[in-house]
């Protein structure tokens, strides 16, 4: 699963809320770069958006472009444009429970074998980890936090 051509980070979350709240800086700073961004996730995360970005302090254009990003569970729309934009510079998240993660990677490492312009990011929910946390950890460099990416050996 972690092969050399992709960089793969991890992040934590407690809740659909806390996801969001890790993510949207980090989001926010790659949509300014003008990379491409896919979620993937196992629930639909619309309406939890939507009452975040209400509550933050946000320009509403960043809000607009943020919402556009398809917030839904529809993995197969999703999938079919990893395949087809590969050469682009992505960032994919992937939330949802652990085995979630592991079947949508094996996917996208199909399509996208020597690709080096994709970073994925897993997110596993924290309730469900819990106690192996450190094991999932050690597949990866760095954690996603909401101050941004940070090599895992300097935790």
């Amino acid at each position: 699963m972690n092969r050399n051509t992709k960089e793969k980070i991890c992040a934590f979350y407690a809740s659909d809320y806390h996801f969001e709240m890790i993510s949207l800086p980090y989001i926010n700073k790659k949509m300014e770069n003008k990379e491409d961004i896919i979620i993937l996730t196992e629930n639909n995360l619309e309406e939890t958006l939507k009452t975040l970005l209400a509550k933050i302090n946000l320009k509403e254009e960043k809000k607009k472009n943020i919402l556009s990003l398809d917030w839904q569970n529809n993995d197969l729309k999703k999938l079919d444009t990893i395949k087809k934009e590969k050469e682009k510079n992505l960032t994919i998240f992937i939330k949802g429970k652990e085995n979630y993660i592991k079947n949508i990677n094996k996917k996208i490492e199909q399509w996208t074998d020597k690709e080096e312009n994709i970073k994925i990011i897993d997110c596993y929910d924290i309730e469900e980890v819990g106690e192996n946390l450190e094991k999932i950890m050690e597949k990866y460099q760095k954690i996603l936090r909401t101050t941004g990416e940070k090599k895992i050996e300097n935790l």
